[in-house]
């Protein structure tokens, strides 16, 4: 009964809440307009930052790259990736000299990819990689930044939902800094899901198994997509329910500005136990690699996407899968919102489990935690460690 009454009062308050519009102000100041330099001057120093990176990678295969991320990718393809990059860096950096403006970074962008043909650049001889357990997922760090920018970033510009939102909003240094340790990060996740994955082994059926691997391509895909959420459904509930679990996922939720960026911040704890869980459901129903590779795709393009500033509506998908819209509801701080819409994949877990909330017309106006996080990478590190009343 008490249930009852709880729920009906809920379902009240959000039938009487008052939505309001957000505000984003324009900054022309801080925009990347053309004749700025700001174009030309961050796109030498970032192509000139991966330049060495890349040239790294390449001669320290075994510390820098990641086995299962090398078997999908052709180096000698990525060696013209870095050829180009590397040109092209130089080309925005004597820009910034043309229209006198950014110097600095242009002379940033050709130091950095001066460097990086000193250490051998595109031409660093190609062998075979010792592999090792452990690495930095330098490679992956890379390949995700760049298509990233060119794609997320992209799609943000061509539909925004809101237009005068900058690219280098308030905060993105932090968030770029988890971006660069998740990805550096990988190999580490993947060793830790696989150990918890095997703690299953027990509850392994061969049988179960050889069934799921007969069945058609897309009901395959289906079922670990169902069976994936299902489980990130749970665990992202308990990390709101269980206040020690919350204080660490607080940190994802401080983000107060929606992007492609704003889904790297996350605390190390949240990012290793959501990882690796996942891994368990696709480990016990032992789809087809190929099924998994498309998952895995999936999962991480989709988990992008719903952080972005996008204002696209997705039409009837929107009542199926998690888009922009329904994910930035989770984000916000606003009463409505607070303790709903914990899927990842799709939309059935919440409206099943009665925590589903997608206003027709309606986007968060506010975003971030009710109570406000440290604002740097320390003070949220330590944030899940403090005491409760910290």
């Amino acid at each position: 009964m008490v249930i009852i009454q709880m729920v009906t009062k809920n379902s009240q308050n959000k039938e009487d809440y008052q939505y309001q519009e957000r505000v984003v102000t324009a900054k022309p100041h801080r925009s990347f307009a053309i004749g700025t330099g700001k174009i030309s001057g961050y796109a030498s120093l970032f192509l000139g930052i991966l330049s060495v990176a890349g040239v790294l990678a390449f001669l320290y295969p075994s510390y820098l790259t990641t086995t299962e991320l090398r078997s999908a990718y052709d180096a000698e393809i990525l060696q013209g990736v870095l050829k180009y990059g590397m040109y092209f860096s130089l080309i925005f950096a004597s820009m910034t000299f043309l229209i006198a403006k950014r110097r600095r970074m242009g002379f940033a962008g050709i130091a950095l990819t001066t460097i990086a043909f000193v250490l051998g650049g595109y031409k660093v001889p190609i062998g075979v990689v010792e592999p090792r357990t452990l690495s930095l997922g330098v490679d992956w760090f890379i390949l995700s930044l760049l298509s990233s920018v060119f794609v997320f970033m992209a799609i943000e510009k061509l539909f925004p939902k809101y237009k005068e939102q900058l690219i280098l909003r308030d905060e993105w240094r932090l968030d770029f800094g988890y971006f660069i340790l998740s990805h550096f990060l990988i190999t580490a996740i993947i060793l830790f899901g696989n150990y918890i994955s095997s703690l299953f082994q027990w509850a392994v059926s061969l049988e179960l198994q050889a069934a799921i691997q007969a069945l058609p391509f897309a009901v395959q895909f289906v079922a670990v997509l169902i069976c994936a959420d299902f489980v990130l459904y749970w665990q992202h509930r308990l990390f709101h329910v269980i206040p020690r679990l919350w204080r660490a996922h607080a940190v994802h939720h401080s983000v107060e500005t929606m992007d492609w960026l704003a889904g790297s911040r996350g605390h190390f704890t949240h990012i290793f136990i959501e990882r690796a869980l996942v891994v368990v459901p696709l480990y016990l129903l032992g789809p087809d690699k190929v099924v998994l590779d498309l998952y895995v795709t999936f999962a991480a393009i989709q988990a992008t996407i719903i952080h972005c500033n996008l204002g696209l509506n997705f039409g009837p998908l929107k009542y199926i899968f998690v888009t922009p819209q329904f994910h930035h509801w989770h984000h916000s701080s606003e009463q409505p919102a607070i303790d709903t819409n914990y899927a990842a994949h799709l939309t059935i877990f919440d409206k099943c489990f009665n925590t589903y909330h997608l206003p027709k017309h309606h986007w968060p106006a506010e975003y971030g935690t009710t109570k406000r996080l440290p604002r740097t990478f320390w003070g949220q590190f330590i944030y899940p460690f403090r005491s409760e009343t910290g």
